[in-house]
């Protein structure tokens, strides 16, 4: 088929295949006009075919796009500037560009670059640092001249270790996803959240700011640094006082606003490190609606008993009193909320932990069991009459708990009478292997405590007589059952640890054991009652 190719004013013909491809064409035009595209590091030029107002991508037929014999096609020479540097982005495994001139290279700070990368991707500056494909770190006082950078760079942006997840839950909105994130240590959880409201002012999360509100995150409370990092507070970047209210503004988030500013009023009035609120933000970045509804408040009048203050009157007394009352809190509390053992980072002394490293899931092994099969359990009646239960070679016929009366226990206290004392002043209680006709196996309790705690806490509603009931149940079940309490814990949790040999398992969980021994406890003060 023929078409017809427009090229600066002249037309000319041209027999093509109808499944030939634009980039193919394009590469016949060249030779047939002779172009000359230039390219260098700051602008690259390349041809562009336009069908019916749209541009024509290189893998595309001819016939797809609608074009038949006759058809008229315009070929254009354009021009579009390289970025100065590109930035990687791993969080969302996306690559930012930073436009400028060769002269930006020279001049442009660190931090500048910094602020930069925070506005295009909506990550607050104290979550992020930048490195060179070698993988040295860019710091905020230096010039980017300083590490050699030249045009076309790919830089590279890292988190927090562990903060991948959380940060791309916050980009999209996935507020279950965020709260199971955040972290168990207090400061941290609470800079979490803080950066969680940043990003979803900055794209307008309604859902996940109304949440963040009511966990207690302040739209008109500074980002800040992550508490590893409050020990370098004075030297970090300016952008860190920057508010979710300010970033709401920025970016035009109205529905944002309207929801911080109904929350808290004293928003308005909030200032970013630049001294500006939030409707000189709006008026100077051009967004009319946030401007208009901003102005509107602050030209209200608040409603309060028996008088009417203008807004500005009444933002200037809530600025005041909060002030006292932030005065107040920091002269009672220390400067830094740091404790001992705390982590610590400062620049260029110890390596920081913002590699973005996915946060590893603590997995617990399990205990598994034997391959052959289990034995039947036996009825709970005939385990809690057992008096001892055989160790693991021994077979499973279970004796009656009958059989042992309570005279034979004096007998065998009147026994071991020497070993009482030891086994009270000892670390440890024991059961030795003289009982082993009782007691299947040695089993050991933590030492009592017989240092005087004069400071111990008392029940408030206890009776004075509540320590008298106490010792005269003890002294009851001791003359009924022929044992004294401790000596009762100690069978019966030698008991539970013998029937985990009964059941089969390579190992008995301590807290089911324990289990065990409170049923078996239980059981046998009911029998004595």
């Amino acid at each position: 088929m023929r078409v017809f190719i427009c090229f600066e004013g002249s037309w000319e013909s041209f027999d093509v295949p109808p499944d030939q491809t634009v980039g193919t064409m394009k590469q016949m035009l060249k030779d047939n006009f002779l172009v000359q595209l230039s390219n260098d590091n700051q602008v690259r030029h390349y041809l562009e075919l336009s069908y019916g107002g749209a541009a024509l991508l290189d893998s595309w037929a001819l016939c797809d796009v609608g074009i038949t014999n006759g058809s008229a096609i315009r070929c254009l020479i354009k021009s579009e500037q390289k970025p100065a540097m590109r930035v990687f982005n791993a969080v969302t495994g996306e690559t930012l560009s930073v436009m400028g001139s060769v002269s930006l290279l020279h001049y442009m700070s660190v931090a500048r670059l910094k602020t930069v990368v925070s506005v295009q991707s909506g990550l607050p500056v104290s979550t992020f640092r930048l490195s060179t494909p070698a993988g040295v770190e860019l710091y905020d006082c230096n010039q980017l001249q300083d590490y050699a950078i030249e045009v076309g760079t790919v830089l590279r942006l890292d988190t927090w270790d562990g903060w991948v997840e959380y940060l791309q839950a916050c980009l999209l909105g996935n507020r279950l996803t965020v709260q199971s994130r955040l972290s168990e240590k207090r400061p941290v959880r609470r800079f979490q959240l803080r950066v969680a409201l940043y990003i979803a002012a900055f794209l307008g999360h309604l859902e996940l700011s109304s949440w963040l509100l009511e966990r207690g995150a302040h739209a008109e409370e500074p980002v800040g640094v992550h508490p590893y990092r409050q020990w370098c507070h004075q030297t970090a970047h300016c952008d860190t006082g920057k508010c979710p209210i300010h970033v709401a503004a920025e970016s035009s988030q109205l529905l944002i606003l309207k929801l911080f500013v109904t929350k808290n009023l004293l928003t308005m009035a909030c200032r970013d490190p630049g001294s500006r609120d939030p409707l000189k933000i709006a008026i100077q970045h051009g967004h009319r609606d946030c401007a208009c509804y901003l102005a509107n408040k602050l030209c209200s009048v608040v409603s309060l008993p028996n008088i009417a203050l203008p807004m500005r009157i009444y933002l200037q007394i809530k600025r005041w009193v909060s002030l006292g009352q932030r005065r107040v809190t920091s002269s009672r509390s220390t400067l830094f909320k740091a404790k001992v053992g705390d982590m610590l980072l400062v620049d260029g002394f110890n390596q920081q932990r913002m590699s973005s490293k996915s946060r590893k899931a603590e997995t617990k092994p399990r205990r598994g069991l034997r391959a052959k099969a289990l034995h039947p359990l036996p009825p709970i009646s005939t385990i809690l009459s057992v008096p001892h239960l055989p160790s693991k070679r021994a077979s499973l016929h279970l004796h009656s708990l009958q059989s042992v009366n309570p005279g034979d226990f004096k007998k065998m206290q009147e026994k071991h009478k020497p070993c009482e004392k030891n086994r009270e002043d000892g670390p440890v209680d024991e059961i030795t292997k003289g009982d082993s006709s009782l007691y299947s196996g040695k089993f050991s309790l933590p030492p009592i405590t017989r240092e005087c705690i004069p400071c111990r806490q008392v029940f408030v509603s206890a009776s004075p007589n509540s320590s008298h009931i106490l010792t005269e149940s003890l002294e009851s079940f001791f003359h009924s059952d022929g044992r004294t309490p401790r000596e009762n814990a100690i069978y019966c949790l030698t008991v539970a640890r013998s029937l985990a040999f009964v059941l089969t398992f390579t190992e008995k969980p301590w807290l089911k054991q324990l289990s065990i021994a409170r049923t078996l406890a239980r059981k046998r003060i009911q029998t004595v009652a």
